[in-house]
Order: structure tokens, then C-alpha cells, then sequence
């Protein structure tokens, strides 16, 4: 049975700004490469054949990097939305360009989880379903979607944001579909999954069940999660492929300048060509490429842009500079 995949990228990240004026969120860098680049490596080794990327916003940033995917493993096509179709209108966009297949497997593009893909895919297929969605357990479930599911796993109910969540299982943006499920949506309209999709076929009588897995999981849609993220991979925290290879808890160009009484900790990422002189303290940061950090900084949990100057003695935490 061949499963394919739809990425979702065409968001225009609001929330993340200003780090999405000139980026789309997707080709962020987390942990020194683009974030769409976990979530393809993530379906390559699911055993996904193709994955189409759904995108709008800036669409023209990423085939450039990521090409046919054959240095990811993966065939990678593209889909362009005009106007905003909403999640349900971008995947029936995007299946126009997808080839026969058993099973499609949705991808929010702002979602790093380390859930185990293929025994969903699998838990998908031995129950029959119309529909899987990845479930995850939070303490607070009034900024998601909550769902009900019974104890053969199968939902109940999918309820958008609420005050008094009915569970604290959420909808954690990872979806399988069956084809006739995506030939159902209608064309060219703007349709909501999380509104109109599932409560309708949950309505309806139709299979939809929950795969529960409650391994990590992070919404990088906040600059703070996006540097969360980053740190997180590059520590170990969370496992992605994508991630370059490093010595230690940092990811550190071979071009950067370091001087040797700097201090690099926390998971940091210094890209290429960037210099960081004595004294200065960088923890848990993202250095863009050729920024010169001057003497006696202190660098927590922020973003530096590349080719940004940070004068001497400069204290930065949880900041955003250069974009």
C-alpha cells in the first residue's frame, strides 16, 4: 500500500513576525536548516513515497532549496494557493498534484513532534479508518482543538478552542486520510478540516479514530517556541535527522569566529561566518549567518538576523534583533 503526503506551508506567520517579513515560517531555520526540512525527512523515513507542498506565502523560497527531493528521499512536488483555501481547500488543492496512492498523510507546517509516524500510519490501516488524527495529552487544552475519544479510540467529538475543553487530548496537526475522504471536499471554496470536515464525518457515521501518542510535541508558531525548537533538537531533546551533525550540546559553523574565552551553551546555533568576541555569552540563540557579536554580550534565547551587529556589552534575552 503507497502512502503519500501533503505539507501544509502556505501560512503567512503572522504570530512569528517580524521574523516572517521576508521568510515564510516554514523556511525558518531551526537547528541550521529550514523547519519544512524535519518534517520532509520525517515522511521519508515513514517510507513516504511523494509529498506535495501546499504552499502560498512566498511560495517561490521553496523549491529552490528543496528541488525534486531526490537529496531527501522523497519525490516533492508543489501546490499554489492564489487565495487562501483555508486547511480543507489547501489539501483538495494540493491532491490535484498527488499520483494514485492508498493513503495521504497531512502535515501541518508549524508542528515538531516527535510521534512515531509509521505506527500511525500503520494503526490506520489495521483499523479501517477514514481518518486518523495524531492526538496528544496537554495540561491546558483551551488553545487547541480538543477531542473525545472513545475506548476503542475512536473520536467522538472535534471541538475547536473552548473555555471548558470536554478532554485534554488535542488535535497535534498530523492527519491521515483516505483518498475518497480528500474527493469529497469541494473545490476552490475555503474549508476548514478542524470546523467542518471532522465534525461532519464524525456526524456522519464515519471512521475516524485518534492515534494517542504523547512523545514531544511543540507548536512553533511563537518566535520563544521557534528558539525552544531549535535548542531542543540541537541538545537531543527531541531526535530529527535533519539536524547537522555536532560535537556537544551546540551546532557551530566551521566558519564562525569564536574567540576563546566566548561561552556557546544551551543548544545554540552559530551559522556560518558569524564572530563572537572574548567575553561575550551566547545560551539557548539563534546567530544568522555573518553576525558580529562584540565584546562582554550576553546573548539567552533570542534570535540574532544575519549580518547584525551587536555592539559591546550588549544584554539580549528572549529578543529578536535585526529583521
Amino acid at each position: 500500500m503507497t502512502t503519500s503526503a501533503i505539507l501544509l506551508v502556505g501560512g503567512r506567520g503572522t504570530r512569528l513576525l517580524p521574523l516572517t517579513q521576508h521568510t515564510p515560517k516554514p523556511m525558518l531555520e531551526v537547528a541550521g536548516v529550514p523547519f519544512t526540512e524535519h518534517q520532509i525527512r520525517k515522511a521519508a523515513e515513514a517510507g513516504i513515497s511523494e509529498i506535495v507542498l501546499a504552499t502560498s506565502y512566498k511560495a517561490d523560497l521553496f523549491e529552490p532549496y528543496f528541488g525534486s527531493g531526490e537529496k531527501f528521499g522523497i519525490k516533492i512536488k508543489y501546490a499554489f494557493e492564489t487565495t487562501a483555501l483555508g486547511t480543507g481547500g489547501g489539501i483538495k488543492n494540493a491532491a490535484a498534484s498527488l499520483g494514485a496512492c492508498d493513503q495521504v498523510v497531512i502535515f501541518n507546517g508549524d508542528v515538531l513532534s516527535g510521534h512515531d509516524l509509521g505506527k500511525q500510519i500503520e494503526f490506520h490501516k489495521s483499523s479501517n479508518a477514514d481518518v486518523t488524527l495524531y492526538l496528544t495529552q496537554v495540561i491546558d487544552a483551551r488553545a487547541y482543538g480538543c477531542v473525545e475519544v472513545d475506548n476503542d479510540k475512536r473520536v467522538k467529538s472535534f471541538l475547536e478552542k473552548m473555555d471548558n475543553p470536554v478532554s485534554n487530548l488535542i488535535n497535534a496537526g498530523c492527519y491521515i486520510f483516505n483518498p475518497d475522504v480528500i474527493s469529497s471536499i469541494p473545490v476552490d471554496q475555503v474549508v476548514s478540516v478542524e470546523r467542518q470536515t471532522f465534525p461532519d464525518l464524525i456526524s456522519s457515521g464515519a471512521k475516524v479514530f485518534g492515534y494517542i501518542d504523547n512523545s514531544y510535541w511543540l507548536d512553533i508558531g511563537t518566535p520563544a517556541a521557534l528558539v525552544k525548537a531549535s535548542a531542543d533538537l540541537v541538545t537531543g531533546k527531541i531526535k530529527s535527522t535533519a539536524t547537522p551533525n555536532h560535537l556537544g550540546e551546540c551546532l557551530v559553523s566551521n566558519t564562525a569566529q569564536l574567540d576563546p574565552t566566548a561561552l556557546i551553551e544551551r543548544g545554540s546555533v552559530i551559522s556560518p561566518e558569524v564572530v563572537v568576541e572574548a567575553g561575550s555569552k551566547i545560551s539557548g540563540s539563534i546567530i544568522g549567518s555573518g553576525a558580529k557579536i562584540a565584546s562582554n554580550c550576553v546573548i539567552v534565547d533570542s534570535i540574532i538576523a544575519p549580518n547584525t551587529q551587536i555592539t559591546a556589552g550588549m544584554l539580549v534575552f528572549s529578543n529578536y534583533l535585526g529583521f
